[in-house]
């Protein structure tokens, strides 16, 4: 009679029931991480592993082994840990005060010996949201009647990437459609501006965090202060032009004088 032992191969399996996590900017972010196991506990470890854009290489955040923990400087006193995850099966953690830089690809990694196979790891990817700054409106170009009008609207901050939108306010504060050239990047191009496009202009500043705002003003006097700023500026110019002239003009007829001066002393002696 013939046998045959056929060996029993201890499988684990890590996974997680988020696979992507949006969370805003201060908030905390929970990372869920569940694993099932065979085995006695007794080896159990746990690692998390976080991958930024800007990393090269993935950076440890947290190690498990044998009831003892240890987080990585950067993380101390941001990060809740799993609460006796030998017996609970959850390796989840929660990381609080998540910044922009926070956000990247998290990995939960579980080893239980002899489980030596099965899925062993799950990944979370992280968007840390962060609601558009207050955008910085501008004009450029000449705001005389017939000739063409930029306005610009960006914010420095924000994640996602903000999208801007262009509205015209009338006297009672009612958002009107705008005549001209508009862009999702914060541009309104006016081509031949007339007093018809003189008024209050707002941009809107949009991701999926909230919205911030700006007004600018675009009015005939707005463009005769520009131009008297100008003429003003050209003037000033002129005056610092004249006033080095003079000076090295000045400088330079002492420095004549007194060469002349000394052979005359160097005579009289």
């Amino acid at each position: 009679m013939a046998f045959s032992l056929v060996g029993c191969v201890e499988l684990i399996s890590v996974n997680t029931p988020q696979k992507y996590v949006n969370v805003t900017k201060g908030e905390s972010a929970l990372l869920q991480c569940l694993f099932t196991t065979s085995q006695e506990t007794t080896g159990l470890t746990i690692q998390w592993n976080f991958d930024s854009k800007s990393s090269l290489t993935p950076q440890q955040i947290y190690y498990y082994q044998s009831g003892k923990d240890v987080i990585t400087k950067p993380y101390e006193g941001r990060l809740q840990l799993p609460s006796s995850p030998s017996t609970t099966k959850n390796a989840s953690i929660i990381i609080s005060n998540m910044q922009p830089s926070d956000a990247g690809i998290y990995s939960c990694e579980v080893h239980n010996f002899p489980d030596v196979d099965g899925k062993s790891e799950a990944n979370i990817i992280v968007n840390v949201l962060e609601k558009p700054s207050i955008p910085y409106c501008s004009v450029h170009g000449d705001l005389e009647s017939g000739h063409r009008v930029t306005l610009k609207c960006h914010s420095e901050r924000g994640s996602p990437t903000p999208t801007y939108i262009w509205t015209r306010l009338d006297q009672t504060k009612t958002r009107r459609p705008v005549l001209g050239r508009t862009t999702t990047t914060g541009l309104l191009e006016i081509r031949n501006i007339s007093q018809f496009e003189f008024g209050e202009y707002e941009c809107k500043a949009t991701n999926a965090a909230g919205f911030s705002s700006c007004t600018l003003e675009l009015s005939s006097e707005l463009a005769d202060g520009v131009i008297a700023g100008a003429v003003i500026g050209a003037l000033l110019g002129c005056v610092l032009i004249i006033l080095v002239v003079w000076f090295i003009a000045h400088k330079v007829k002492k420095q004549k004088y007194t060469a002349v001066k000394a052979p005359e002393a160097t005579e009289m002696k």
